[in-house]
C-alpha cells in the first residue's frame, strides 16, 4: 500500500512475540527518544500478560523501517540495548508501553533481577500455578524481600529453555503436585512462545511521512498523542515538546492548582504560537512552522499560563484546574495574557464576565473548530484593545438537577458555591478547607444528606461536611447550630422540614435558596437568564 505522503510503503505482517523481542535485544527495533516515558501502572502490566495467556489480541504495533538515524533509547526497562547493527533500523511508533512491559518481564535474566533498585520490582511478574482463576487474577508482582513461593513461575524464566528447566528442577524438589503444576507452566510457556502480534511496517520515506501516515491510520483512537507527533517532527536534541509540556504541567501542579490536561497545554502552545486551528491540523505542516520557534513558543506559553492561572485563582475564584468548566477557557485566557500580560482593570472585569458567562451558558459545549478559531481571533483582538468581547445572546442555563462534575454548569455552580460560602465549619467548630477536600476527594467531597429518593442527586442534597466516623451528614445537620448551618448554605426553614422527616420539602427549600442566591451572583455580571433559569434543569455532560 503506497501512501500519498511521500515515498513510503505500508506492509502489514504477523510476527511471533518472541521474534519481536529478539529484534529489540539485537538493537534492530528501537524506541525513539521522542516517545513518552514508560508510564504503565502495575495493573496494566498484569492485564497484558493475562490477555496474552488467554489468546486475546493486544493491539498492533507500528514500526518504521528506515535508513535514517533517529535518536533512540539505549535502555528499555532498565536493560541496555546494543547499538544498531546497521541499516535499515526499525523505530517503534506505537506500542512502546506494551513492548517495554513484555521486554522488561520476559527478557530479563534472573541475575539481573534486583529488588533493591528503585522501582525494580515492577518487572518482577509471576504466574501463580495451581491457583484457580479468581478475582485476584493469575498474574501478580512480587515485591517482598526474599524469594517468591516455589509455585510462582517467574515470567523471566519462560522464554529461555535453560531458565525454564531451572524452575522445573526447583519445583520438583517441593511437596507440591509437581506434574500438574508443570503441565500448567508448560501450557503457559507454549502460549507465550506461540503468541503472534500484528505488526504494521512503514518502509522508507522521511520521519514526517511516517508520522503523517500513522496519524491517518489511527484517525480514531490514536495511541500517539498530538504532543508526541509534533515532538517527533520537531525533534532535534534535548527535550521534546512532550517533555516541555510535562515540565510545565508539573510546575502548575506544584502551585496547588492541580493537573492541567496535556492536550489543553498542547493547544495553548499552538495558540500562543499563532495557530488558530488548535483542534485539528496537519502535523507535518504545523511542525515545520514550529520547528525553529518551538523553544520560544513554549517559554511564552509558560509565562502567559502562569498569568492566566493567577487570574483564575485570585480574581475569578477558581482554586483547581479540575473545576475550570471548559478547557478552551484556559487556552483562550493563556492567549489573552500572552498578548497582554497586564490588562487594564476594565479588561480584567470583562474577562471575569466572559469566564462566568461562557460557563453558565454552555458556550463551549461541543464547540467545533470554526467556533474555537473565531474565539481565538476575538480574544487576541480584545487583548490588544481592538475590540470588546461579544457576549450577546448568551443566557444562563437552568440550575442543575443532578450533581455531576462532568457538567460545566455543575462546575460553575461549585465555583460560585465556593465563593459564596468560603468559611465552612465542622460539627466541632473547626474550619474546613474545602479546596483541600476537593483536591483529595474530588466529587466525593460533597456528601449526600438524604441517601435515597428521586432527588438524592440534586446539588441541594450535597454539602462538604466531614463528620466523625459513624455520623451521617443528615444527623450532623440535625444537631448543628446556627453558625454551622449558615456556613454551608442551609436555611433554618429547610432544616425544620428535615426534623419533621419531610425530605422533599427540605430539598425544595434548600434548592430554592441556592437558586435565589446564585441568580443574584449571575445578575451581578449582567448575564441574561432564561425563564427556565429560575428552576432546576437537566445538566449537560459536556466536559469529557
Amino acid at each position: 500500500m503506497s501512501s500519498p505522503s511521500g515515498d513510503i510503503t505500508v506492509k502489514p505482517e504477523i510476527m511471533l512475540l518472541e521474534d519481536v523481542l529478539a529484534e529489540i535485544a539485537d538493537g534492530r527495533l528501537r524506541v525513539p527518544r521522542f516517545q513518552r516515558p514508560f508510564v504503565w501502572r502495575p495493573d496494566q502490566m498484569i492485564d497484558l500478560f493475562d490477555s496474552i495467556e488467554r489468546g486475546y489480541p493486544v493491539g498492533s504495533l507500528l514500526v518504521w523501517d528506515t535508513a535514517e538515524r533517529v535518536d533512540s533509547l539505549d535502555q528499555i526497562a532498565d536493560m541496555r540495548i546494543p547499538a544498531p547493527p546497521g541499516t535499515p533500523v526499525s523505530y517503534l511508533l506505537d506500542g512502546h508501553q506494551r513492548l517495554t512491559t513484555l521486554y522488561g518481564c520476559l527478557m530479563r535474566r534472573p541475575a539481573e533481577h534486583d529488588l533493591s533498585s528503585t522501582g525494580g520490582w515492577i518487572w518482577n511478574i509471576y504466574r501463580t500455578l495451581g491457583v484457580p482463576d479468581g478475582p485476584g487474577g493469575r498474574f501478580q508482582h512480587w515485591r517482598k524481600p526474599g524469594p517468591a513461593p516455589i509455585h510462582f513461575l517467574p515470567m523471566r524464566n519462560v522464554l529461555r529453555t535453560m531458565d525454564f528447566l531451572l524452575f522445573a528442577r526447583e519445583l520438583a524438589g517441593s511437596d507440591h503436585d509437581v506434574e500438574r503444576l508443570m503441565n500448567e507452566a508448560e501450557q503457559l510457556a507454549q502460549r507465550i512462545k506461540s503468541y503472534k502480534m500484528a505488526v504494521v511496517r512503514l518502509v522508507g520515506g522521511e520521519l514526517k511521512h511516517a508520522v503523517e501516515v500513522f496519524s491517518r491510520l489511527n484517525s480514531s483512537g490514536q495511541s500517539m498523542s498530538p504532543t508526541q507527533m509534533v515532538s517527533a517532527l520537531t525533534y532535534n536534541e534535548g527535550d521534546t515538546l512532550a517533555d516541555r509540556i510535562e515540565t510545565l504541567q508539573n510546575e502548575i501542579g506544584e502551585l496547588g492548582f492541580g493537573e492541567i490536561p496535556t492536550n489543553t497545554l498542547f493547544q495553548a502552545v499552538l495558540a500562543v504560537s499563532g495557530e488558530n486551528d488548535v483542534q485539528h491540523t496537519r502535523w507535518d505542516r504545523l511542525a515545520a512552522r514550529m520547528r525553529d520557534d518551538l523553544d520560544r513558543d513554549v517559554k511564552h506559553t509558560e509565562k502567559a499560563l502562569h498569568h492566566a492561572v493567577a487570574f483564575l485563582r485570585e480574581e475569578v475564584g477558581v482554586p483547581l484546574a479540575r473545576l475550570v468548566p471548559y478547557n478552551a477557557q484556559l487556552v483562550l485566557l493563556t492567549v489573552a495574557f500572552h498578548e497582554n500580560p497586564d490588562p487594564t482593570p476594565g479588561q480584567r472585569r470583562a474577562l471575569q464576565r466572559w469566564f462566568w458567562s461562557t460557563s453558565w451558558s454552555g458556550y463551549f459545549a461541543g464547540a467545533n473548530t470554526t467556533q474555537i478559531r473565531l474565539a481565538l481571533i476575538e480574544m487576541r483582538e480584545f487583548a490588544k484593545g481592538l475590540t470588546d468581547l461579544d457576549l450577546g445572546g448568551q443566557q444562563a442555563r437552568p440550575f442543575p438537577e443532578r450533581f455531576d462534575l462532568r457538567s460545566a454548569r455543575v462546575r460553575a455552580f461549585v465555583l460560585w458555591e465556593l465563593r459564596r460560602f468560603p468559611h465552612r465549619l465542622r460539627p466541632n467548630g473547626h474550619m474546613i478547607d474545602p479546596v483541600d477536600l476537593l483536591l483529595r476527594s474530588d466529587a466525593s467531597a460533597y456528601r449526600q444528606i438524604i441517601p435515597r429518593g428521586p432527588r438524592r442527586s440534586s446539588p441541594a442534597n450535597r454539602l462538604m461536611l466531614p463528620t466523625a466516623p459513624g455520623t451521617s451528614a443528615r444527623r450532623a445537620l440535625l444537631e448543628a447550630d446556627q453558625d454551622l448551618l449558615e456556613s454551608h448554605g442551609v436555611p433554618d426553614a429547610a432544616v425544620a422540614w428535615l426534623r419533621e422527616g419531610d425530605d422533599e420539602r427540605f430539598l425544595q427549600d434548600r434548592e430554592h435558596f441556592l437558586i435565589s442566591e446564585e441568580r443574584l451572583f449571575i445578575a451581578s455580571f449582567d448575564v441574561a437568564m432564561s425563564h427556565a433559569a429560575s428552576s432546576a434543569g437537566e445538566p449537560e455532560i459536556d466536559t469529557v
